[in-house]
């Protein structure tokens, strides 16, 4: 069955930087669109990061925008998220997510927590 595993989530001061992945499973990885989420407390979950199958094609909220960098190595099912510059405000529950044969997946999330 799918499986997204998120790691690399931890607590960081502002300015600093971490890099976050998430390793597939149960499915055609290579074949996916694969996004980046998080949900901060109290807010809705939202959506940072989006990179297409080839790795080609990336996008971006326009609150991460030139400090986040979205990646993925088809070879190992993983996909990462690059955090530079980080901020009180990115604090949040980052998931990976992709959705397959019409059916949404969520990992279980890791946490990042900006703080001095």
């Amino acid at each position: 069955q799918v499986q997204l595993v998120e790691s690399g989530g931890g607590l960081v001061q502002p300015g600093g930087s971490l890099r976050l992945s998430c390793a597939a499973s149960g499915f055609t990885f290579s074949s996916y669109i694969m996004k980046w989420y998080r949900q901060a407390p109290g807010k809705e979950r939202e959506l940072v990061a989006t990179i297409a199958v080839s790795g080609g094609s990336t996008t971006y909220a326009d609150s991460v925008k030139g400090r986040f960098t979205i990646s993925r190595d088809n070879t190992k099912n993983t996909v990462y998220l690059q955090m530079i510059s980080l901020k009180p405000e990115d604090t949040a529950v980052y998931y990976c997510h992709t959705r397959v044969k019409l059916t949404n997946f969520w990992g279980q999330g890791t946490q990042v927590t900006v703080s001095s």
